[in-house]
């Protein structure tokens, strides 16, 4: 399928939205997340379920990542945003998209460092404003220029590459071949297991890893679903956190 020029500023949207902090941050905890913009962009390009599908694949790569300070592994609003576009327009299976995505995420980091670089300008000019009092520029330092500047640098990329993008790689696989899209397939369907290594390396620190096997241990034996174990998971934390709180209080 064609993505049109409305589809293309959609789809830029949705990107810019997700590495913005308006709604008071809600579009950074949600729209960033591939699971998220997948769905936003399938329900752009008229198919949501497929959104899902590939955006919940892309995600799969990255249960792992943390991003500390300026340090960014890899995009995944980029990925699951412009992977989407790319999967859903160019007729391929959600693995290859993945293959295709995670590429995508890392040229993701040129945008993060280009916005974290001229910010910094932005900082120390609102940090003057702050020594004189005026509050006014303040606000105006954190708002006007800086959200203008990511919106050049999230938009108008996303907006041309989810124009033109799809066109170009569909040419290219065409041109490569069914062995090449089959090796891509293949690859994508490893990717997960990364992202999952990576979450479980997390996990398998300090007290955590008593709640994994308590996770898995109600899903095979009482057949608990991810909402009702969720919610277990939450109540236990609540109890840990407390009984964590009351035992250094002792200590202390």
């Amino acid at each position: 399928m064609k993505i049109s020029v409305l589809q293309a500023i959609l789809i830029g949207l949705i990107y810019y939205l997700g590495t913005s902090t308006w709604l008071f941050g809600v579009g950074f905890y949600t729209v960033y997340r591939p699971l998220v913009n997948g769905f936003l962009v399938g329900l752009v390009l008229g198919d949501p379920v497929q959104g899902t599908i590939i955006g919940a694949t892309v995600n799969l790569m990255y249960l792992g990542f943390i991003s500390a300070g300026a340090s960014l592994p890899g995009d995944p609003c980029l990925a699951g945003t412009l992977g989407t576009a790319i999967a859903i327009a160019s007729g391929i299976e959600a693995e290859a998209a993945l293959a295709l995505a995670v590429p995508v995420g890392m040229l993701g980091t040129i945008i993060w460092f280009a916005k974290m670089t001229v910010n910094a300008f932005f900082i120390h000019k609102s940090d003057k404003y702050a020594e004189e009092g005026n509050v006014k520029g303040v606000a105006f330092m954190d708002v006007v220029p800086s959200q203008l500047f990511l919106f050049i640098v999230s938009f108008f990329p996303v907006f041309f590459a989810a124009l033109y993008g799809p066109t170009a790689i569909k040419s290219l696989l065409d041109f490569l071949g069914q062995n090449v899209l089959h090796c891509l397939i293949v690859i994508g369907g490893m990717m997960p297991a990364l992202g999952i290594a990576m979450n479980l390396k997390s996990i398998f620190k300090g007290d955590n890893k008593a709640y994994y096997f308590l996770g898995f241990l109600l899903t095979v034996y009482l057949k608990l679903d991810i909402v009702a174990i969720g919610l277990f998971g939450a109540v236990f934390a609540y109890i840990h956190m407390r009984l964590k709180k009351g035992g250094n209080e002792v200590a202390s």
